[in-house]
């Protein structure tokens, strides 16, 4: 099996998390002083220019910040350039043009300070924006590199998967076995699993009979009991018996690849924060532009002399005020907030773009196994003959399954721990493949297992026990018959259970008027039992992991936007499928790499909390978009110069920095009060 997925280090037409972190280092380290040497003016009893002259200050400004612009924003400038050439503006034209009109503006001050009218000075010096190019190259960094980390975990996901699956198989040829790599199998080809191994390919089984864990397909615990002609999966573990099986499926075509398949195919989707400030942008820009022309215009046109030179420093100071500075820092410093609250509440937010979505998410599709119940078998029914009492049984049971490998066992073995009951010298334990087991307890004969091998033993199951097991059957219980000496002794009924806080939090997200649905590939009498006691609204039984993404795609046409829970490897596809997808911290290393929350402690709760978040999050979220852009906003009349005819005042250095100042400090500011959000009911 081979991995299909792209080493390509370019998402969104961005490099790698890799590529860019160097140039955030180098951003970093180039920016601080920057900063400084450009703030520390504003600072009272902070006075730089007795120690540095302003030229001085200024160049020093240049060489520091043409390396970030050039090589830290080099990627971004290419984004640039591709949205100008394609007329397709998005957030890159938006920071470009101003940052870069911020840049090639304070370099011409510095070189040509003369040039500039005397009006235009503050201080006796030109004004120069480095400080404005470099931040914002920074922050724009951030946001990139916390969006290309995301993207880098579908991979992570997809090497998980593909772990699954064996490296090699046991090929069985000229009546001789051999070991061969797992791409080398071929349609036909006869192979051996012995306890203990993962099924290499799809097939169905020759000879033998075995009890499979199937979860990675089903998510359910409990083992499926398979025997010759059965189909078995590639990638699930065989727990018991030995078998022989022919391949039928191989390569691209097994269930495992197809799994991975999805995976690949449900994750490329454009980053929340992006699209936002690409769709502010595609009205913005075009403003931003045709308002700067006009300025150009006018003053070309009425403007004193030299005409020219006002007109082109007036529509170059609205490019320069009109660039929101902080507005690569409104999402990000929501979602750093947001993920710190989150942390303190049981959530794990992987990206924000989950936490967005999850506000308007109208349908929410939960698995059932390890989500809405353990995960696990215990035992919930013992049921006795007149001779023996429950606690005897179960000890009987016990004693036998203590030698037993089976995934059941444990639920035996925890139950009788459970009332300090004594296990039983045994003997002559056999395992019996699929079937149960058999062994001497005390000097009687113990059978435990399901109706087949009581039958093939001579142990008949009288008529009353037989009706109360299918009762619980339909109850969606699995029932294990248990006899001593060829007579029938009782039964046991085993199922998973449902979460303590499962039904406190279904009520609560009904309350928000969002629909459940219970999706599983479990019976539809078990799936329907569960579903009737927690109140869900809708049962999807017997659902194989296609079916699973398939019915997020159905819901998502129906329903609106749709949010997926799971625990399992089956639930992959359908969690990145999503528009959120929500895994149990509990759960595999597959479906967590595959969600966008995760749930720490698998508690339902927590999502109720997570949807309360999301809801605050992305408040917060427009808040500080209009901050971003509000102060500058109010900045563009000025720095086109409407205050000249009547003041003389051009666009002043101390304008733009409040004004910037005012914005970073609202965002900041709003994005805090997330940290003491309450987020229960």
């Amino acid at each position: 099996m081979k991995n299909n997925t792209s080493d390509s280090p370019v998402y969104m037409g961005l490099p790698s998390a890799k590529v860019l972190l160097p140039r955030f280092w180098v951003a970093l380290a180039c920016t601080l002083p920057v900063f400084i040497l450009a703030m520390g003016p504003m600072i009272p009893g902070f006075d730089l220019s007795a120690i540095i002259e302003i030229r001085a200050n200024h160049w020093i400004q240049f060489i520091l910040t043409t390396p970030v612009f050039f090589w830290s924003g080099q990627f971004f400038i290419r984004r640039f350039i591709t949205s100008i050439r394609e007329f397709d503006f998005n957030m890159f034209t938006l920071i470009i043009t101003g940052i870069g009109a911020a840049y090639f503006f304070s370099t011409f001050a510095l070189l040509f300070p003369d040039q500039l009218p005397p009006s235009f000075r503050h201080g006796g010096a030109p004004p120069v924006y480095f400080e404005t190019t470099a931040i914002i190259v920074l922050i724009v960094l951030i946001g990139q590199i916390i969006e290309q980390k995301t993207h880098g975990r579908t991979e992570e996901a997809i090497h998980a998967l593909i772990a699954l699956a064996p490296k090699t198989a046991s090929r069985i040829k000229n009546r001789s076995e051999e070991i061969i790599p797992l791409e080398e199998v071929d349609l036909g080809d006869h192979l051996r699993v012995r306890p203990g191994e993962k099924v290499p390919v799809d097939g169905f089984i020759l000879e033998g009979n075995s009890a499979l864990n199937e979860a990675m397909i089903t998510g359910e615990p409990l083992p499926a009991e398979k025997a010759e002609g059965d189909m078995v999966t590639g990638g699930t573990l065989n727990t018991t018996g030995s078998f022989t099986m022919e391949a039928s499926r191989v390569g691209k075509e097994t269930v495992l690849s197809q799994i991975i398949q999805l995976v690949e195919n449900a994750q490329d989707s454009e980053p929340p924060a992006q699209k936002r400030a690409d769709r502010i942008a595609a009205f913005f820009v075009p403003l931003v532009l045709a308002i700067s022309c006009l300025t150009f215009f006018i003053w070309l046109w009425i403007g004193p002399s030299p005409a020219f030179l006002f007109a082109l420093v007036n529509s170059v100071a609205v490019l320069i005020i009109a660039c929101p500075c902080t507005l690569g820092l409104a999402t990000p410093v929501s979602v750093v907030t947001s993920i710190g609250r989150g942390a303190q509440a049981g959530i794990l937010i992987r990206d924000a773009e989950s936490l967005e979505n999850l506000r308007n998410v109208d349908t929410i599709l939960i698995d059932k196994t390890g989500t809405l119940t353990e995960g696990k078998p215990s035992l919930k029914t013992t049921f006795c003959s007149a001779e023996l009492d429950e606690n005897e049984l179960l000890s009987l049971a016990a004693s036998v399954e203590q030698h037993s490998e089976h995934p059941l066992a444990k639920a035996f073995l925890q139950a009788a721990m459970q009332r300090n009951l004594s296990l039983k010298n045994t003997t002559d334990f056999i395992a019996m493949a699929g079937a149960g087991a058999k062994a001497t307890v005390e000097g009687r004969t113990i059978l435990i297992g399901n109706e087949s091998l009581h039958a093939q033993h001579g142990s008949t199951i009288p008529l009353d026990i037989r009706e109360k097991a299918d009762h619980l059957r339909q109850k969606g219980q699995t029932v294990i018959f248990i006899s001593h000496n060829n007579q029938m002794a009782g039964f046991f009924g085993l199922s998973d259970t449902v979460k303590s806080n499962t039904m406190t939090a279904i009520k609560a997200i009904h309350q928000m008027g969002i629909r459940i649905a219970m999706i599983t590939g479990d019976n539809e009498t078990t799936a329907h039992s569960i579903a009737t006691e927690l109140g869900i609204d809708d049962v999807h039984a017997a659902i194989t992991p296609d079916k699973k993404q398939t019915l997020v795609h159905d819901y998502s046409t129906t329903h609106g936007k749709v949010a997926f829970a799971g625990d399992g490897i089956n639930d992959a596809p359908a969690l990145a499928a999503a528009h959120v997808g929500i895994a149990m911290g509990s759960g595999t290393d597959v479906a967590i790499e595959s969600a966008g929350l995760v749930l720490v402690k698998g508690d339902l709760m927590a999502l109720v909390r997570a949807i309360r978040l999301s809801h605050a999050f992305v408040g917060n979220v427009k808040q500080n978009l209009f901050f971003a852009f509000f102060y500058n906003s109010l900045g563009i009349p000025i720095a086109a110069g409407i205050l000249y005819p009547f003041t003389g005042i051009l666009l002043n250095p101390m304008i733009a920095g409040v004004a910037m100042s005012l914005s970073s400090l609202s965002v900041v500011s709003n994005a805090l009060r997330l940290k003491r959000l309450s987020l229960e009911a």
